[in-house]
This record gives C-alpha cells, sequence and structure tokens, in this order.
C-alpha cells in the first residue's frame, strides 16, 4: 500500500491511494469463507459448495466491499496521523483512472480534499472589546409591574360597557330577516362571547359604545368581520362554509358585562411573583425585579460581547482564503435534492460562517475550554427558566426547571444546540477575562437599536 498527498497551493488536496492485492485479499477470503459456510445452493450440502463457484457468483462484490472499507480507514487514518485540517468530505478526483477490478492489478485511487487555510487566531489584553452594560431604567421596572399585575388580574361583573377597558360580553344573539324581525328557524345563539375592541370596522365597533346590562345592540357580524370567516363562524357557531348564507344583521342583547382588573400591588402579587415571603414591601418589590431584569440583560450583554469578538476577530485574522470550488462540490454533495442553485446562493454566508466557526476553534482550544454534562444542565435549565418567565412565572422551584431541563436533554435534537450554547458561556466568561473590556453604559431601547443595526 502507498498513500502520497499533496497540496501545493495548501487548500486544494490530492490523496492518492495505492492498494496491492496482498492489502485486502485476506479480508476477501475470510469473508468468502463465510460465505461458504451459509451459502445454500441447489446440489450441495450446506458449506461444501466448490469455493471456485462462492468465488465467481460472490468474488467481485466481496472485493469491492473490502476494498471500500479498507480506503475509508486508511485514508482517515492519515487524515488524523499527519494532522490533516480537512473541511467537509473527501469526493473522487477529477483525476481518477477508470479501475478493474476484475484483475489483480493494483488500484489507484484519487480523492481531492479541501483543506482548512492555515492562520493563528490569538487574544489578549491589547485586544479592545466593547462591553455593554444595559441600565434597568424606572419606566422599565413600571412595565414590568404593570405586566405582573396584568398576569394577576381577575374579571369582575360591572354594569356599563367601557371600550377603553377592553371589557368582555356575554349575550344572545339571534338572526334577524330583511325586516329586521327575528328570522324564523335563524341562527340562535346563547351566551355568546364578544369583545368590540377586537371588531375590526370602526362603524361597528361603535354601536356598542356606552351599552349597559340588558341593552339590545342591533349590528352584523359579517361587516364586522368582513377580512375573517373564522371568527364569524366561532361566534355564530357554524361551519366556515356556511358563514355566506348568513350576512345579515343579527341583535345582541347583554346579559353580562366583564371588567379586567388589574391585581393591587401588595404582598399576595409579591408571593404570587417571586414566592412566598421573598419580598415584603413595594421597594423590595421593584428592586427584584430590577435584579432580575439585570440578570436577564447580562446574557443579552455576552451576547453582544460574543458578537463584537467575531468582528473584532474576523478583522484581525483577514480574509481567509478558501478551496471555494472544491467546497461547492462538497455542498453540493450533502444537498443533492436542493441543486446548484441552492449552493451558489447560500455558499458566501456558509463560508463566512465557516471562517468563524475555525477562529472560534481555536480562542476555544486556547482557553482550554471543555464542555461537562453539568454544563449542559445548566445551559438546559436557563432555557427552562427563560421559557417559564415568558409566562411571568419567575418562581418555579429548582426541581421543576431540573426536570424540564432533564427532558430537553433527552432529545437528540435538542441537545447538538445546546452543546453550542454551553461553549459560547463558557467562552465568553473566559474572553471577558483574556481581552481589555471597554464598558459602556447603554439604555434597552438604545441597545435594541444597536443590534438592528448591525
Amino acid at each position: 500500500m502507498n498513500i502520497s498527498f499533496e497540496a501545493p497551493d495548501k487548500i486544494n488536496g490530492l490523496m492518492t491511494i495505492t492498494l496491492e492485492t496482498a492489502d485486502y485479499q485476506p479480508e476477501v477470503d475470510k469473508t468468502l469463507k463465510d460465505y461458504r459456510k451459509r451459502a445454500n445452493i441447489p446440489g450441495f450440502r450446506p458449506g461444501q459448495a466448490p469455493m471456485g463457484m462462492i468465488k465467481r457468483q460472490f468474488g467481485p462484490s466481496v472485493k469491492v466491499e473490502a476494498v471500500n472499507k479498507l480506503l475509508g480507514e486508511k485514508l482517515y487514518e492519515y487524515v488524523r496521523e499527519n494532522k490533516i485540517q480537512m473541511l467537509g468530505e473527501p469526493l473522487p478526483s477529477d483525476k481518477q483512472e477508470q479501475l478493474d477490478f476484475e484483475s489483480d492489478q493494483p488500484l489507484t485511487f484519487k480523492f481531492d480534499i479541501a483543506v482548512a487555510p492555515e492562520f493563528e487566531a490569538k487574544l489578549s489584553g491589547k485586544d479592545k472589546i466593547p462591553y455593554y452594560n444595559i441600565t434597568v431604567e424606572d419606566k422599565l421596572i413600571d412595565q414590568q409591574v404593570e405586566m405582573y399585575q396584568s398576569r394577576a388580574g381577575h374579571y369582575e361583573k360591572v354594569e356599563n360597557f367601557d371600550a377603553e377597558q377592553r371589557d368582555m360580553l356575554k349575550g344572545d344573539l339571534r338572526e334577524l330577516d330583511a325586516e329586521g324581525n327575528v328570522k324564523e328557524g335563524g341562527i340562535t345563539v346563547a351566551d355568546a362571547v364578544l369583545m368590540p375592541q377586537y371588531i375590526k370596522v370602526d362603524d361597528q365597533k361603535k354601536l356598542f359604545d356606552g351599552a349597559k346590562l340588558g341593552d339590545i345592540i342591533t349590528w352584523n357580524p359579517r361587516k364586522a368581520y368582513p377580512e375573517s370567516d373564522v371568527e364569524v363562524s366561532s361566534l355564530l357557531k357554524i361551519q366556515k362554509e356556511e358563514v355566506k348564507d348568513h350576512e345579515g344583521d343579527f341583535t345582541f342583547q347583554i346579559t353580562e358585562i366583564s371588567r379586567y382588573v388589574k391585581a393591587e400591588i401588595n404582598q399576595e402579587l409579591f408571593d404570587q411573583t417571586f414566592g412566598e415571603g421573598t419580598v415584603k414591601s413595594e421597594k423590595e418589590f421593584r428592586q427584584k425585579i430590577a435584579d432580575t431584569v439585570s440578570q436577564q440583560f447580562k446574557a443579552d450583554s455576552d451576547y453582544k460581547f460574543l458578537l463584537d469578538v467575531r468582528a473584532h476577530m474576523e478583522k484581525k485574522v483577514g480574509k481567509l482564503e478558501f478551496p471555494e470550488a472544491l467546497l461547492k462540490r462538497v455542498m453540493l454533495n450533502n444537498n443533492k435534492d436542493k441543486g446548484e442553485d441552492f449552493v451558489e446562493k447560500n455558499f458566501e454566508a456558509s463560508i463566512k460562517e465557516l471562517g468563524w466557526h475555525m477562529i472560534k476553534e481555536q480562542l476555544v482550544a486556547a482557553q482550554e475550554i471543555k464542555v461537562e454534562d453539568a454544563d449542559l444542565k445548566n445551559v438546559a435549565k436557563e432555557a427552562a427558566r427563560a421559557q417559564f418567565a415568558q409566562y411571568g412565572m419567575s418562581n418555579v422551584p429548582d426541581e421543576y426547571l431540573d426536570n424540564y431541563a432533564a427532558e430537553m436533554l433527552k432529545k437528540r435534537e435538542n441537545v447538538d444546540g445546546l452543546v453550542d450554547r454551553a461553549v459560547d458561556v463558557k467562552l465568553t466568561a473566559a474572553l471577558k477575562n483574556v481581552v481589555k473590556l471597554e464598558e459602556k453604559d447603554i439604555t434597552l431601547e438604545d441597545f435594541q437599536k444597536m443590534l438592528q443595526e448591525k
């Protein structure tokens, strides 16, 4: 066996592997003996068929299989031992000559290999990276307090409808005929629920202004929701296809008016939001909100920091030269169902991500970052905590977070993303102690604008 590798431009590699008969024949002979033991050929007892017959029937396919297996093993072994940074998979070379598997002559295989460009990615205290501390303003705390009040609120019965209060009406719907009388055999819906603020057309919405308990409003559901047969069918309890048959007026007699009332700022709200006895005054409540929001903002600041590290390193490393033609072949080979147009459209973005991936690999190696099971669990818990926080649940017990995280980690499709996130978290923490941080205070509004501009 002979293996050679050449890459004159350092990024387009050609590997040549020549196999002699002696390299693969022992595996072929062993496999054919196994075939003979199991072969069930008419006229011969099991295991007694002539070897010549076995070779003629199975020899070619067994040889191809043995050669391909040996090729794969030796190719990757050579890449590993010679520390070749291969991008993607090796591809059969255009220089490959026709092979004759039926002869005993040496078999020579040629593979095109995309090689990663050589570069050095280093960071030190001489590298200045901005770090944005997002300030928790009073108006933001006010918004959070109001959000918690709204989520802990309740409906109360009232006598008069107020559109500004987003009141909910309950009443009886009756279909009218062309003369304005209750239609015989028409639609009747008891205890229909209606929120006039969601009516799409103003003249229909205004019909409910100043309404009181017991009032009868004449209106037209089809005109109120001209672009949504789904809403009309849901209100009238009919199929969407039937809406076109009920485009006339209806009466709505109000039997109940409910108004949503936000929770008061008191101990009950404090306990419901952060757990019993955690905070005991409005001042402590606002401070706890500030601390919680500040912790959430830290993750946003870290995210922006890593983006700035990436921009800094891409500029510092400079343009990397890739074997583009070969990588397009690799990309096309991995996306055969999507075709060349997909490759051309996405290649530039793919190369940009590949460059950052290689830079980040060097940074991760330099900081000796390794992801342990505990890191994955912590990242999964934080993801779970963030999901619960979206629904205003800030005091979820650790045991629930642990269980939720464990379920996330059971799903293979989640694990790769969590590993990437764990690497980013540890890399960010490490690099903040390596580079010179240029800390800057910024409002949430300005921070969000900055991200959108990027």
